[in-house]
């Protein structure tokens, strides 16, 4: 009696329509099929099936367990006859086909996605959260997150401003920090735990290491940094310390946006534009908007971080958006504890970043970093802004020269190289030096080796 009272207060909401394909209903459960891994139930006076192949993700939330490592077996280890859950009709009735469902839930995460076309400056999209009917605040830009690795573009950027070249070499060894005021120790480490020796400027921010980074923030200066963040349109508050190179000071989505569009604008800063035209009830024009446009970085400098957050995509953490087959450049951000989530991006005509995570700190759980729980969004919402669109390379500033060089050594390759590879350099720092053949080992080598062995 109480399922087909439930049905019928459903069956009311829904009216005499058809469910709608893509839309999401509160069904009950009916009975469970263990042995064909089907589960029966019905939405108002219509009545469908869940398979399990769908619903192998719904185990009890564990923040400690990645998703990928327990996954549902049978549907009875999820349901049981009476059950009210939330479905999302897969396909429309028709004739006698059967209705199918997958099961749905309401998140408990947040998101905000902000997407600005890189030419104009126009704000194409911004969300501020999951559900406004529930929650006005907009996570967009009222919302100041750490963007952990997300910021790492904005030092190495100011690096190459500072005569770095992006085969440059530094070393991922130990590091230890002592704060004899405050008695503490701080021992940073990568994201895996490993130590790299030897490290290309493009590797550290492709691979994303920390180590690395860190200690190119010590060599320019944190003064430095914050200075350069401020050219690139971020105001926030800063640390004035070296936990600003793995992003630990809280920004907005929108800021973020604005830093990446400099990069994909050549050097330039547009001020973002949310209302183009303004007119009276009398359609009366009574304010249009201008472009505000403002060259903050040198154009190669900017080159140079798109082409190596190209590779990000091609090689790196940003992998999964290989699949909008375009040019695209960006760079993942994933917070200590999994708290946050971010994906920076951007393609010759738009930058668009996303964030996920919980409003009251806490984490995502095990795995879900930038590249898994943000960039699949940015991904999605591309392939809809995109369509139809012809694809556009991003274009090469005068002064950039490329050059083959060995990677491993960031030097001139010699017929013994192992490898060798064309980067990118602005004009004049290209290297000259040829690399050591292979008995002479570089002291930077040695030093690493004697640090380890030590």
């Amino acid at each position: 009696l109480q399922i087909e009272y439930f049905c019928t207060k459903i069956s009311e909401e829904i009216g005499n329509t058809l469910l709608k394909k893509g839309s999401i209903y509160q069904g009950v459960v009916l009975n469970i099929d263990d042995e064909k891994g089907i589960t029966n139930v019905r939405v108002g006076n219509y009545q469908g099936i869940i398979k399990l192949d769908t619903m192998t993700w719904a185990r009890k939330p564990d923040t400690e367990v990645a998703y990928y490592e327990i996954k549902v077996k049978k549907p009875s280890q999820v349901f049981k006859p009476g059950d009210i859950i939330l479905v999302k009709a897969v396909n429309e009735i028709v004739e006698d086909n059967e209705l199918e469902f997958t099961l749905e839930q309401e998140p408990v995460a947040q998101s905000a996605l902000l997407s600005i076309e890189a030419e104009t400056g126009h704000v194409k999209a911004m969300i501020g959260g999951r559900d406004y009917r529930n929650s006005q605040f907009n996570r967009a830009y009222q919302s100041r997150r750490q963007p952990g690795s997300a910021f790492k573009p904005i030092i190495y950027a100011a690096a190459l401003d500072k005569g770095y070249t992006a085969a440059s070499v530094i070393i991922d060894s130990p590091v230890v920090y002592e704060d004899t005021e405050r008695d503490f120790i701080w021992k940073p480490r990568n994201y895996k735990e490993k130590f790299y020796g030897p490290t290309l400027f493009r590797e550290a921010l492709v691979k994303s290491r920390n180590i690395v980074t860190i200690k190119i923030l010590q060599d320019i200066g944190i003064d430095y940094i914050i200075d350069y963040s401020r050219k690139l349109g971020i105001t926030s508050e800063i640390s004035h310390d070296l936990s600003t190179a793995l992003g630990s000071s809280g920004l907005s989505l929108l800021e973020l946006v604005n830093a990446y569009s400099v990069f994909s604008n050549l050097g330039y800063l547009i001020e973002p534009v949310f209302i183009t035209k303004i007119y009276d009830r009398d359609n009366n024009l009574l304010e249009t908007s201008r472009l505000i446009r403002k060259k903050v970085i040198d154009m190669s400098t900017a080159y140079i971080m798109t082409n190596i957050m190209e590779s990000v995509v091609k090689s790196g953490t940003g992998w999964r958006l290989k699949a909008l087959k375009r040019p695209v450049a960006g760079k993942t951000g994933t917070t200590n504890n999994l708290f946050d989530a971010w994906f920076m991006g951007y393609t010759p005509r738009y930058t668009t970043g996303v964030w996920v995570g919980l409003d009251q700190e806490a984490p995502l759980g095990k795995g879900e970093t930038g590249s898994r729980a943000a960039s699949p969004i940015w991904l999605e919402f591309m392939k809809n802004t995109l369509e139809g669109k012809p694809a556009r390379t991003f274009n090469v500033p005068e002064g950039i020269i490329f050059a083959k060089i060995d990677p491993k050594t960031g030097l001139l390759p010699i017929k013994e190289s192992e490898k060798t590879i064309f980067e990118c350099f602005k004009e004049g720092t290209v290297p000259t030096e040829h690399t050591p053949k292979p008995d002479t080992a570089s002291d930077s080598e040695e030093l690493f080796k004697q640090g380890i062995s030590d």
